[in-house]
C-alpha cells in the first residue's frame, strides 16, 4: 500500500479526474456490465430530459438518485442496463425555433415547409449533449450514452405507434372536440397536468351582464357574472341551479328589475338615495361598490333593492332570453334559452352562469347535454390558433381576445346591459413553456379514455413502492382519482405523428400498429417516420376505389405520450426483446422530481394500465426540488447560485453526492442549497475517513522500517477471534453498519445512510484509532500490531465496499491502494459483490463500548467545569452503577482504555448506589402518557414519592405496581444524583452523571501527579513540532531537550522519572541538548515558555550521512 498523496497536497477533485482517466482506460463500466451479464435483470427506466438546455441541480440530484441505486443492484447481483434517453420532440423544441425564426402563425411553418422546419427542430435537439454528457460524466454516474434512445429515433417511434395502436383495438381511443387549456404562445392546446404546473395571481376583471327575459311581464332581465367579457360574444345560453332559491328584484332607485340567486343577492349593485345639495341640482349620490365590494358579499342588499317573487331554480328551465350580441343568430332556434346543471354554486357570481361552449368544459357539456349543440358536430369555435376573434366576431375580429376585454366591456355598457364591473385577484394558470396566459378552447383531438381505468390506475398505485409514500398515497392518488380523458394529440409539426389515416367522408379509419403495415397497405418505402417523410403517403379505401383514398390527419402526439411510451419503445418492444420485457416487466425502478406525480409518472402508469393492467415500476424515488439558498428558485439571471462546476471543483462530486442525498430534498421536500453544505461533507465524511486510511498506511509501512516485514493482512477469520475488545467491537460495528446500509438500500431510503456513516467513521478515528494507537504503532508488540493493522484494513475495505455505490470515486482511491496487498482482489470495487453481513454481531460489545465512551463523556465534563485539562493526570475515577455486567465491562477489558483516554491513574467500580448517590424516580412521561391517559397523574405522584429503598427494590424485581398499572424498568427513569462526603469540597472532588451511570472524579493532585502533567506537556509539544516540520509517523529522528530556566534540576528530575512514559510516546528517547553530534542536520527547532512553569527548547535532528 501506498499514501494517496502527502496531506497538505491532497485534493479530493484531483483523484476524482484521476479516477475517471482510469474508468474510461479500463472501460471500467463496460466491464461490469459485462461481468454482470448473466446476473438476473434489473430493470432501470431513465426519463428523458430535453437536451435544448444545460443540466442543473434538479437534474444532478435526479441523477446522483439513479447512479446510487444502479450501482448498489449491480454490486448485489443483479445486471443493469443504464441507457440515457433524450426528448426531442415537442412544444420546448418547437417554441425555441419559432423564437428563432420569428414564426407567429402555423401557416408561416406551411409556407417554408415542414420539411425545413421540421430539420430546424432537429438540428438543435442535441445541441447540449455534449455538455450534458460532461456533466454526467463528472458526476460519477454510470450510464451509457453510446446507445442511448431518443424519441425521434425511427425505433421509438415505431414502438409509439404500436402503443397507440393496441389502445385504439382496446376501444380506449377517441375524437373529438373537447374544451382543453390552450396556449396562445405555442398555438397548442396543453394537457391537464401541463396546465397546472404554472399558476399565477393576476387581477382580471369582472362583470355583471343583463339578459333581457323574453315577455316577461315585468321587463326583468338575468343577471351573469363573468371574469372572462371575451368569451361574451361567444354566449349560447344561461345556466342555473335548479335546487337553488332565485328572486326577481326591483332596483327601488332606477326601477330596473332583475333575477338573481336569492344567496347572491348581496353583489348586486348597492345604490342609495339622489340627495339636493344645497347650491344646486340634484347630485347622483349612486355608489356602485365596485371597487370595495367583491363576488364574496354578505350583504342582504334590501336597502336598495325590493324582493318582488321567489321561485325555484327548476322553474326557470326553457326561459328565453334576448343575446348580447348577434354573432350567432344562426343559432336561435336552439339558444339563448336557460338551462340547469349542479355545477352552478353559490359561492361566487349571481347563480346565473354565461356559458359559451366553446371555451368553457361544463359549457360545452351542458349545452350537449340540453340540445343547444349537437355532440359530434363541428363546433363553431370564434378564437383561431392565435387566440384572435375570426371573421364571424365582426366587431373585435383580429383582436387577441385578453386583450379584448375592456373594449367588450365598453361594448357591454353602451348596450346598456352592464349591471356591475370591477377587478378580481385569483390564481390564473400560464402557459409552461412561453409564459403566456392559457385560454379554454374547443379543439379537435385524438383522446385517450382515462376515466374509463380509473379504478384500475388507482389500484395499480397501490402495487407500486413510492419513497416518500406521502407522495403516492396523498398527491399521486389525488391526482389518479381525479383523473380525465388525456388529449394526446397536437396539431403540431415537430413530433411522432399519429398513425391514423382517415378517409374523407371520415367514414374509414385505420391506425397503423407498425412501418410494415404502413409499407405493406400503402405501397410506399418507409425510412423515417417525421410528417415530412410521411404525410403524403396515401392508402386506398377498402370498400373501393370510387370512395378514393385515406389520408394521414395532420396531428402529432403530444411528447408526454412518447415519455410515457420509453418502457417499451427504448428496447422496441414488441419488435425486439420481447422476452426481456415480458420477462422484467412492470421495470424495478424510476426516479424522478415531485413534479413528475403530473407529468412522467402519471403517463407511464397510464399506458401501462391501459396496455397491460399493470404499473409500469415497482418502485419510485420522488426528490424535491433544489432552491438557492435564500429560499428562491435558482435563477440564471439572478445568478442566485454556485454554478455545478465550481462545487465539483472545489469539493469533487462525492461531496456534492452525499450533501444532496442527506438532505431534505430525498423525502421530496425542498433544499435550499448552501456551498458550505458541501464543505461540511467534506470536513465531517471525506477528511476523517481519509485520515484512518492514511494512520493504516503510515503504520504498516512503520511495520517494514522497524524491520519487521511487510505488512500481510491477518485473514478475516482468525481476526474474527481476536480477544481485543476494541477490535471485536469495530468488526461488529462494521458488520452492524453494512447491515443498516443494506436494509435502507433495499428499502430505498438513500436519506438514512449519510447520518449512520458519520456515526460510524466518528467511531473508526476517534475510539478505534485513537484508542488503538499504541497497538497500531507496534508498542504492544508485532503480533498485537498486525492484528490490529489488520483489523482496521478489512474495516476500512469492508466500509469502501458498503459505501461504494454512494461515492464511486472516494472509495475506487482507498481500494485501488488496499487491493495491493490482498492477492485476486477484483480489479475495480465497482466489480465487487456488496458485503454480506458475516461474522457474529456483538450487540453486547457494541453496548460495552457505548458506555465506555458516555464515561469518558462524563468525565470530561466534569475536568471541564474544574479547568483540569487531560493533560493534568488525576488519581481515581469511581463508577457508580447497580449493574455487575456493566461495571465489569468497564473495570474488565475497557479499563486501560478508559484511564489512558482520561489520563487517571485508577478506576473503581461501584455497585453500591447507596455509598456515593442519591436516588430519585421520574416517570417517563413520552412512554406512559398515551397508555395510562387519565391515571397518569396519580402514578406520576406515587413514583416520584418512591423511597430509595422502594427504588432498589424496584431495579432488582424488574417491575412495581402503581394505581393498579405494572411498570417496568423502561417506564421509570432512575436519576443518580452525587452524595459528596461531608468532609471534602466540591474542588477536591466532583462527580457527574446522565440519570443512569454516576462517575465521580478525585480531583486533588500531588508531585507525582504534576510530574506525569508536565510530561505529557513536554510529548505534545515535540508531536506538534514535528507535524509542523512536515514529518511522517514513520520518519525517524533524533529529539533533544534544552532546559532554559535557572534551575534545571526540576526538568531534569521530571524527565528522569517520566522517561519510560516518554519514549514510549515519541518512539525515542529524549537526549539532552550537549550530546547532539556537531554534524547533525537539524529539521526543526523551537523554544517553548511557561510550559507548566517551564521553559525549554526542542529539537528534532538527523544524524548525517
Amino acid at each position: 500500500m501506498e499514501d494517496i498523496c502527502e496531506g497538505k497536497d491532497f485534493s479530493f477533485p484531483n483523484e476524482e479526474t484521476k479516477i475517471l482517466k482510469w474508468w474510461e482506460t479500463v472501460k471500467a463500466f463496460e466491464t461490469q456490465l459485462e461481468k454482470t451479464r448473466n446476473k438476473p435483470e434489473y430493470i432501470f427506466y431513465d426519463g428523458p430530459p430535453f437536451a435544448t438546455g444545460l443540466p442543473h441541480y434538479g437534474h444532478i440530484l435526479a441523477g446522483t438518485i439513479k447512479d446510487i441505486v444502479t450501482r448498489y443492484q449491480s454490486m448485489t447481483g443483479h445486471h443493469v442496463t443504464r441507457r440515457f434517453g433524450w426528448d426531442c420532440h415537442g412544444l420546448p423544441v418547437e417554441h425555441e425555433i419559432d423564437e428563432k425564426l420569428g414564426i407567429k402563425m402555423k401557416q408561416q411553418v406551411i409556407d417554408m415547409g415542414i420539411d425545413k422546419y421540421n430539420e430546424e427542430c432537429r438540428s438543435i435537439v442535441t445541441r447540449y449533449v455534449g455538455e450534458w454528457e460532461k456533466t454526467v460524466v463528472r458526476m460519477g454516474r454510470w450510464i451509457d450514452f453510446e446507445n442511448g434512445y431518443k424519441t425521434m429515433d425511427l425505433k421509438f417511434m415505431e414502438s409509439v405507434w404500436w402503443v397507440f395502436a393496441q389502445l385504439y383495438q382496446k376501444g380506449l381511443v377517441y375524437r373529438g372536440f373537447k374544451v382543453m387549456p390552450y396556449s396562445t404562445g405555442l398555438k397548442t392546446p396543453l394537457s391537464n397536468f401541463e396546465a397546472n404546473s404554472n399558476y399565477k395571481e393576476v387581477s382580471d376583471p369582472e362583470i355583471m351582464v343583463s339578459f333581457p327575459i323574453v315577455d316577461d311581464p315585468e321587463g326583468a332581465s338575468f343577471v351573469a357574472w363573468t371574469t372572462t367579457p371575451w368569451t361574451l360574444p361567444s354566449n349560447l345560453a344561461l345556466c342555473v341551479n335548479a335546487n337553488f332559491v332565485y328572486v326577481k328584484v326591483r332596483n327601488k332607485f332606477n326601477g330596473k328589475i332583475f333575477v338573481v340567486a336569492e344567496s347572491r343577492l348581496s353583489e348586486l349593485p348597492v345604490e342609495k338615495a339622489k340627495k339636493v345639495m344645497p347650491n344646486g341640482p340634484a347630485a347622483d349620490a349612486q355608489t356602485p361598490n365596485s371597487k370595495t365590494k367583491t363576488s364574496g358579499g354578505k350583504s342582504k342588499n334590501t336597502e336598495t333593492y325590493e324582493v318582488m317573487d321567489k321561485f325555484p331554480g327548476s322553474s326557470l328551465v326553457g326561459k328565453k332570453y334576448i343575446p348580447l350580441f348577434d354573432y350567432f343568430k344562426d343559432f336561435s332556434e336552439s339558444a339563448f334559452r336557460v338551462v340547469a346543471d349542479d355545477y352552478v354554486t353559490s359561492d361566487s357570481g349571481t347563480g346565473i352562469v354565461h356559458c359559451a361552449p366553446a371555451f368553457g368544459e361544463d359549457d360545452n357539456r351542458v349545452c350537449i347535454e340540453n340540445g343547444i349543440i349537437k355532440k359530434g358536430e363541428s363546433l363553431i369555435v370564434a378564437v383561431d390558433d392565435n387566440g384572435r376573434f375570426t371573421e364571424r366576431i365582426t366587431d373585435f375580429r383580429d383582436k387577441y381576445v385578453k386583450e379584448a376585454d375592456n373594449d367588450i366591456t365598453q361594448a357591454v355598457k353602451d348596450k346598456g346591459r352592464l349591471v356591475k364591473s370591477g377587478k378580481f385577484m385569483h390564481s390564473y394558470p400560464f402557459c409552461w413553456r412561453s409564459d403566456t396566459p392559457l385560454i379554454y378552447r374547443a379543439v379537435p383531438s385524438w383522446f385517450i379514455m382515462v376515466e374509463k381505468i380509473k379504478d384500475q390506475l388507482l389500484e395499480n398505485n397501490k402495487q407500486t413502492y413510492w419513497v416518500p409514500d406521502f407522495v403516492k398515497e396523498k398527491r399521486f392518488h389525488n391526482w389518479l382519482e381525479n383523473a380525465r380523458d388525456w388529449a394526446v394529440s397536437r396539431s403540431r409539426f415537430w413530433g411522432t405523428p399519429l398513425p391514423v389515416w382517415v378517409s374523407e367522408d371520415g367514414e374509414e379509419i385505420v391506425v397503423m400498429d407498425s412501418i410494415e403495415t404502413l409499407e405493406k397497405l400503402s405501397g410506399a418505402k418507409v425510412t423515417d417516420l417525421h410528417r415530412h417523410y410521411i404525410d403524403h403517403i396515401t392508402i386506398p379505401s377498402r370498400r373501393g376505389p370510387e370512395f378514393g383514398v385515406l389520408r394521414r390527419v395532420e396531428d402529432v402526439f403530444d411528447c408526454w405520450f412518447e415519455s410515457g411510451s420509453m418502457p417499451y419503445a427504448y428496447i422496441h418492444y414488441p419488435f425486439e426483446n420481447v422476452e426481456l420485457f415480458e420477462n422484467n416487466f412492470p421495470g424495478h425502478f424510476v426516479a424522478e422530481g415531485l413534479d413528475q406525480t403530473r407529468g412522467w409518472f402519471y403517463t407511464l402508469m397510464v399506458l401501462s394500465t391501459a396496455l397491460f393492467g399493470k404499473p409500469a415500476f415497482r418502485n419510485l424515488i420522488c426528490n424535491g426540488l433544489v432552491l438557492a439558498e435564500d429560499g428562491k428558485k435558482m435563477s440564471k439571471r439572478l445568478k442566485n447560485y454556485p454554478q455545478p462546476s465550481e462545487v465539483i471543483n472545489d469539493y469533487g462530486a462525492d461531496a456534492l453526492r452525499l450533501y444532496l442525498i442527506n438532505s431534505p430534498v430525498v423525502r421530496a421536500e425542498p433544499l435550499r442549497f448552501k456551498k458550505e453544505g458541501v464543505f461540511a461533507v467534506v470536513k465531517d465524511v471525506f477528511l476523517p475517513w481519509y485520515n484512518a486510511y492514511r494512520f493504516l498506511v503510515q503504520n504498516a509501512k512503520r511495520l517494514e522500517i522497524d524491520g519487521f516485514g511487510p505488512f500481510i493482512p491477518t485473514d478475516q477469520k482468525t481476526l474474527r477471534s481476536s480477544s481485543n475488545v476494541l477490535d471485536q467491537w469495530i468488526n461488529s460495528a462494521t458488520q452492524s453498519l453494512v447491515h443498516f446500509v443494506r436494509q435502507e438500500m433495499d428499502a430505498y431510503r438513500l436519506y438514512t445512510v449519510v447520518p449512520y456513516l458519520l456515526k460510524f467513521l466518528d467511531n473508526l478515528t476517534n475510539i478505534y484509532v485513537r484508542f488503538n494507537r499504541k497497538r497500531l504503532k507496534g508498542r504492544t508488540g508485532e503480533g498485537d500490531c498486525r492484528t490490529a493493522l489488520s483489523t482496521l484494513y478489512f474495516v476500512l475495505l469492508t466500509a469502501c465496499k458498503a459505501m461504494a455505490p454512494l461515492t464511486p470515486f472516494f472509495t475506487e482511491v482507498l481500494y485501488q491502494n488496499l487491493r495491493k496487498v490482498c492477492k485476486g482482489s477484483e480489479e475495480s470495487i465497482h466489480y465487487c459483490s456488496y458485503p454480506e453481513v458475516e461474522g457474529e454481531r456483538w450487540e453486547r460489545i457494541e453496548q460495552s463500548v457505548n458506555r465506555m465512551m458516555t464515561i469518558i463523556d462524563l468525565a470530561r465534563n466534569i475536568r471541564d467545569r474544574h479547568s483540569k485539562p487531560i493533560k493534568t493526570p488525576l488519581r481515581e475515577m469511581v463508577v457508580v452503577h447497580p449493574d455487575s455486567e456493566f461495571l465489569d465491562d468497564i473495570a474488565g477489558k475497557l479499563r486501560e482504555y478508559v484511564l489512558e483516554e482520561l489520563n487517571i491513574k485508577s478506576l473503581v467500580p461501584c455497585n453500591d448506589t447507596l455509598k456515593y448517590a442519591s436516588l430519585r424516580a421520574e416517570p417517563d412521561f413520552s412512554v406512559l402518557g398515551k397508555r395510562l391517559g387519565k391515571s397518569m397523574g396519580v402514578v406520576a405522584k406515587e413514583v416520584k414519592a418512591m423511597s430509595t429503598a422502594d427504588i432498589i427494590a424496584f431495579e432488582k424485581a424488574g417491575e412495581i405496581t402503581i394505581a393498579s398499572h405494572t411498570l417496568k424498568l423502561s417506564d421509570i427513569k432512575i436519576v443518580r444524583g452525587f452524595k459528596r462526603p461531608d468532609n471534602m469540597k466540591d474542588d477536591e472532588i466532583d462527580a457527574a452523571g446522565d440519570g443512569d451511570v454516576l462517575v465521580i472524579l478525585d480531583l486533588g493532585v500531588d508531585d507525582s501527579l504534576v510530574e506525569a502533567g508536565v510530561a505529557r506537556e513536554v510529548v505534545n509539544r515535540i508531536q506538534k513540532l514535528r507535524k509542523k516540520a512536515g514529518l511522517e509517523p514513520t520518519d525517524m529522528v533524533e529529539v533533544f531537550f534544552k532546559s532554559l530556566d535557572d534551575d534545571k534540576t526540576v526538568s531534569e528530575q521530571i524527565l528522569k522519572s517520566q522517561e519510560s512514559y516518554i519514549k514510549g510516546s515519541i518512539g525515542c528517547p529524549l537526549l539532552p541538548a550537549e550530546a547532539i553530534s556537531s554534524n547533525a542536520i537539524t529539521i526543526a527547532e523551537e523554544s517553548f515558555h511557561g510550559i507548566s512553569n517551564l521553559s525549554f527548547v526542542i529539537t528534532l535532528a538527523r544524524p548525517s550521512q
